[in-house]
């Protein structure tokens, strides 16, 4: 299996982070932060370095888990072309064959269809970019961005098409949002979802819950994916402790619980 995770909810230490990978049987990671840095905020060096002891231990990357597109669109959008530039060499570097990006959020003041335009612009400007290269924008569903609900993301999808562009299905996020997420989501979305985000959380609270434990219908959706042939990356994005202020969340003892819950389920769906 292609288990891959956020590492860095498990710790900012790296040796931390690949003993509870090993320990959990991922094999590979969606660079997010390491040694309390943002992925973007490191240095070349520091990249080739994580490469280097990831690879030591037989782990990969499937991703560079970016914050682009989290961000306003009153804001200075030549910020995200610069962090993109970053984040395509960086991808090259580790092998990763995706960038994790979001679009944009939307004012306050403002509609999500008013804003349609410019986000479907501002994607177009990224993606043009990321053509040059071999590596793939990955649209993740994310509150209070444009593509926060499955008619909006297939909205992105289908007016964006390229090789360079593609959809993650995060479950617990669309739960957030008030979507069911095979009804509202994965009906619409299927044929343009290339990797899956797991977690999960339940309607009436949207609080995070491990996988199949909430109203994501985790076990449904992946059921129906592997019968269809769906053989990609399963990331690991616990969130089952958000005390903290930085991206070390969920601890190694709950990154076991993350990831049981999601070899529970797939040894259900066998």
């Amino acid at each position: 299996m292609k288990i891959s995770a956020f590492a860095d909810e498990i710790s900012d230490d790296l040796d931390v982070q690949i003993d509870t990978l090993k320990a959990n049987g991922v094999g590979f990671i969606e660079l997010r932060g390491v040694w309390g840095k943002n992925v973007l905020d490191l240095t070349e060096a520091e990249v080739r370095e994580v490469k280097r002891r990831a690879a030591e231990n037989g782990i990969g990357f499937s991703a560079i888990g970016s914050p682009l597109g989290k961000f306003p669109l009153d804001g200075d959008f030549n910020r995200q072309m610069e962090g993109l530039k970053i984040a395509l060499d960086y991808a090259a570097i580790l092998e990763a064959p995706y960038i994790r990006i979001f679009s944009f959020y939307i004012p306050s003041n403002r509609k999500p269809a008013e804003c349609r335009s410019q986000v479907i612009d501002w994607l177009g400007k990224m993606i043009a970019e990321a053509e040059k290269t071999q590596i793939i924008l990955a649209h993740e569903n994310e509150k209070d961005i444009y593509g926060d609900t499955g008619e909006r993301c297939l909205d992105l999808l289908t007016t964006l098409r390229s090789p360079a562009f593609t959809g993650i299905f995060d479950f617990a996020n669309f739960v957030q949002c008030s979507q069911r997420p095979y009804v509202d989501c994965w009906l619409k979305l299927r044929p343009y979802i290339t990797y899956f985000h797991i977690k999960d959380a339940l309607l009436d609270s949207g609080k995070v819950v491990p996988a199949g434990q909430g109203d994501g219908d985790v076990e449904k959706i992946l059921s129906e994916a592997f019968a269809g042939g769906f053989d990609n990356f399963l990331t690991l994005e616990p969130h089952l402790s958000i005390a903290a202020a930085s991206y070390g969340r969920t601890t190694p003892e709950l990154f076991n619980t993350a990831a049981g819950a999601l070899n529970d389920i797939l040894k259900k769906i066998n």
